[in-house]
């Protein structure tokens, strides 16, 4: 495998789907970037490798996914920036400078993103010889600067970072004329837990409960990346019955969060009904996965080395006739909200976010799809079951949240289709296999289509010297990408539309707060 115009040594990983790992010299970096970029490529995460001793991107490229790394030099604090080449990167590296202490050189924004005073600034929890053991006074928070825009009737809205509601910790600082929206920036980091640390404390067998634990909404997807990566750095393959279990429990999670947010559109609309009829269906639909799998969110189902899990055939008639019924259901819910004069009024050129703006600022995911992004690693670089099952990619140009429901209701009818013909054509076999842990020094990365979009993990292990121990595991969510253009997407529309819009893409606040 070969990047376009540069000549690297790639090793390819041991994993379904096609990845590599390579390493090169600081003149690359951003010529690497460009090229990627110039190909159609895509940034996928950026990271700090263990001790800070080099930083990695992994970019998404037409034959597969490319995990990079530039090596640091002892004491060497900076790298070149990337931020004009994948605006995404921005967020992405001021993280690393918090949690590693490696920062882009010439960056336009070195303010802090995960740290709120937690720690103090000369500290970084990630980085060479850092003491896990040590505990900190709190700190005084100083003031964040915020980008304030002036003019004839400006004026400034201040919501969170503590919401009325379930919502998780996150500020956005409006800037308005009466209810238009000039502009929005946003603070997150609120939900910064300390994961990446507690993930090298953790055995490498035992780690994926923590994977699973990171956003509650994509513990399927999470798990299953960090039990991919395991499973690569341990040159480790499941069964084709574990593969299949895997990527029913991801369809059903997939439909979960589709038939809640669907509800939740419709009451942000006023329309009460859509909430409560959706809601029934969510909360039947977690019930049997509570029966079937022991949990109402399948967390723990998977495992290093396969599932937890089984079906037999009593059981996977009852989830075959849900999807029938489920799928009935959701028709005609669909046909009552294209109808519904309402909802489209509230829905249409609300949150408009362009194909080629999504295109730039690198817009992924459910939300990507709504813009005209046509990338879904079930299609793109599809493995065990999926490369079987043809997955029909639901995609929109409008870039609306009416795209974006419209895709939502596509997702969930497709994923009823998928799931049906995993339990028609489960394969025999055992559930689960042992991972053995390697030897030597080795590393693994994971790569899943989440509901969000791609959830990537990235894994390095010590060798059997050192226990197996867990040098680093970066675990990456879609939201990174999707939070910043959220900013643009509310651009032009009415403060109150602000909910709708960001409800329609429903980012993750703890998957991006790591």
């Amino acid at each position: 495998m070969k990047i376009p115009g540069l000549e690297l040594e790639l090793q390819r990983l041991a994993a379904p789907v096609p990845m590599w790992h390579g390493q090169f010299g600081a003149g690359e970096w951003r010529a690497v970037a460009a090229s990627v970029r110039e190909s159609g490529g895509r940034l996928l995460a950026l990271w700090a490798g263990p001790g800070a001793c080099s930083i990695c991107a992994a970019y998404v490229t037409l034959d597969g996914l490319v995990w990079l790394e530039l090596p640091l030099a002892a004491g060497q604090s900076e790298y070149p920036d990337l931020a004009a080449f994948f605006p995404a990167a921005a967020r992405m590296q001021r993280a690393a400078g918090d949690l590693s202490g490696v920062f882009a050189q010439g960056s336009s924004n070195q303010l802090p993103w995960l740290n709120h005073g937690a720690w103090p600034a000369e500290h970084f929890p990630l980085g060479a010889g850092a003491d896990v053991s040590q505990r900190f006074p709190e700190s005084s928070l100083s003031d964040y600067p915020f980008v304030r825009v002036q003019g004839d009737g400006v004026h400034e809205i201040a919501v969170g970072p503590v919401h009325a509601g379930v919502i998780e910790p996150g500020h956005f600082r409006f800037s308005v004329v009466g209810e238009k929206v000039l502009r929005l920036e946003q603070r997150l980091g609120y939900t910064h837990k300390g994961i990446e640390q507690r993930f090298t404390q953790l055995p490498p067998l035992q780690a994926h409960r923590l994977a699973g634990r990171i956003s509650g909404d994509s513990t399927v997807a999470f798990a299953w990346a960090y039990c991919m990566a395991l499973e690569s750095a341990a040159n480790c393959e499941i069964t084709p019955r574990a593969a299949h279990l895997r990527a029913l429990l991801l369809e059903r999670e997939r439909v979960a969060n589709h038939l809640g947010d669907l509800g939740a559109l419709g009451n942000d609309a006023a329309f009460a009904f859509g909430l409560a009829q959706f809601s029934r269906l969510r909360e039947d639909w977690l019930r049997l996965s509570r029966e079937l799998f022991g949990h109402r969110l399948m967390m723990d189902c998977v495992l290093p080395g396969g599932v937890s899990v089984d079906l037999d055939r009593p059981q996977a008639e009852r989830l075959r006739a849900q999807c029938d019924a489920v799928e009935r259901e959701v028709r005609t819910l669909q046909h009552i909200y294209d109808e519904h004069a309402g909802l489209q009024d509230r829905f249409m050129t609300t949150g408009r976010v362009l194909p080629e703006l999504a295109a730039r600022l690198g817009l992924t995911g459910l939300a990507g799809r709504a813009s005209g992004q046509a990338c879904d690693l079930r299609c793109d670089h599809a493995f065990v079951p999926y490369d079987a099952l043809q997955v029909k990619m639901a995609t929109h140009r409008n870039g609306d949240v009416a795209a974006r429901v419209s895709l939502r209701f596509e997702e969930v009818l497709e994923s009823l289709r998928l799931l049906r013909a995993l339990v028609a054509d489960l394969p025999q076999g055992v559930v689960q296999v042992e991972v053995p842990l390697p030897q030597l020094a080795s590393r693994g990365a994971g790569w899943v289509e989440g509901w969000r979009g791609e959830v990537f993990v990235a894994l390095e292990l010590a060798g059997a010297a050192q226990g197996n121990a867990i040098l680093r595991c970066h675990c990456h969510d879609p939201s990174w990408q999707n939070w910043p253009v959220l900013e643009h997407a509310i651009m032009g529309n009415i403060v109150p539309d602000f909910p709708l819009i960001n409800k329609s893409f429903n980012l993750s606040y703890s998957g991006s707060d790591l």
